[in-house]
């Protein structure tokens, strides 16, 4: 019997009627809801929402998105290879590439 309640199936539709079961117990104990204007607006930690877009488009997150993977690969492959003349010329032109994006 103990092995039947671990079967995925079994275990899911339980975990489906536990989660069901609290959730209208919180319900219960939430009481009625009334809905105003002020909890329909946006929230921004009690400041006005922006009017313009703060960054438009994605260029931002692409010269960071760049930035961490040239990072992040050149220091697999620095972790990988050995030290030798190869790693060093490597290690110039990751360095280069990095410079290259901080500067735009």
């Amino acid at each position: 019997m103990s092995n039947i309640l671990l079967s995925p199936p079994i275990a899911f539709l339980l975990f489906v009627l536990l989660v069901g079961a609290l959730s209208g117990m919180g319900r219960l104990l939430a009481g009625p809801t009334q809905q105003t204007a002020l909890k329909s607006s946006t929230y921004s930690s009690g400041e006005a929402p922006p009017t313009e877009m703060a960054a438009p488009g994605y260029r931002p997150f692409f010269v960071v998105a760049l930035f961490f993977a040239i990072l992040h690969l050149g220091v697999l492959v620095l972790g990988v290879g050995g030290m030798g003349l190869a790693t060093a010329v490597y290690l110039i032109g990751l360095a280069l590439a990095l410079l290259a994006l901080i500067v735009g």
